[in-house]
């Protein structure tokens, strides 16, 4: 009977020894996962503050820490972006993407680094994925991108569609109605590009970049009236905006 107690009570202390190690390696993985979190938050700070060097021993000290965190890779990518190493960035955005599969922001980013990279067609096929995860709260803004991304590739007819199709999602996206009005302007389609930013500034509050467009196709159709008001509005309400110093070169080049 001895013996069977002794065996008990060395399985019980086992068993307490077994569970006490369990908590101590989940305590020291989630103060590591804590750390590699700071360094990210500390890393993506360096990074804003354009301190690349201590950007990146904090962002890689991260990823030792929590190689498999997407946030991690993210920041690493936005750093190799800016150091200028696209072939680093590209695995850092395509491993956040694979690390976190039903984020959709995860497949927006790595998008945008497609397009950039003049790969078309990859980052389209990312943004409409993105757009049509129920998890993504603005597919209006990936449905944009896609159409930004095909209007740099001169695919003008699909840019378009896109461009419509976010603002039926969300009618009162200033981007979408900016990108559509500056497209069809820019294919010389003046009175519909007119038409498009006067429906969006008739519903919705104006922003720089619509009310200089604006200006750009009063004046490309001769109308003096439509041009100043546009210019007026866009001074008074965008003072110190970029936009009104552009008008302020229109017009001294008005050709």
């Amino acid at each position: 009977m001895k013996v069977l107690r002794y065996r008990l009570a060395t399985a019980l202390l086992l068993t307490l020894v077994s569970v006490a190690s369990a908590e101590a390696q989940t305590n020291n993985k989630k103060n590591t996962q804590d750390m590699a979190s700071i360094n990210v938050s500390l890393g993506v700070a360096y990074l804003k503050q354009g301190n690349l060097a201590i950007a990146q021993e904090k962002l890689e000290r991260a990823e030792k820490q929590n190689p498999r965190d997407p946030n991690v890779h993210t920041a690493l990518a936005l750093l190799y972006e800016r150091l200028n190493r696209p072939k680093d960035a590209e695995v850092h955005y395509r491993t956040a993407a694979r690390l976190a599969p039903r984020d959709p922001n995860a497949a927006n980013n790595y998008a945008v680094w497609l397009c950039k990279n003049g790969r078309t067609e990859d980052g389209v096929k990312r943004f409409l994925e993105a757009a049509r995860n129920p998890l993504y709260s603005t597919p209006e803004t990936a449905y944009t991108n896609a159409g930004v991304c095909l209007r740099a590739a001169k695919k003008l007819d699909q840019a378009a569609e896109l461009f419509a199709l976010a603002l039926q999602t969300r009618p009162n996206l200033a981007e979408a109605a900016y990108q559509m009005s500056e497209l069809q302007f820019d294919r010389g389609k003046f009175a519909e590009s007119r038409a498009s930013l006067d429906k969006f500034l008739g519903v919705f509050k104006p922003t720089p970049d619509l009310l200089l467009l604006g200006v750009r196709v009063a004046r490309a159709t001769g109308d003096r009236l439509g041009e100043e008001r546009y210019a007026r509005t866009l001074r008074v309400e965008f003072p110190q905006s970029e936009q009104v110093r552009t008008l302020a070169e229109l017009k001294r080049n008005p050709g």
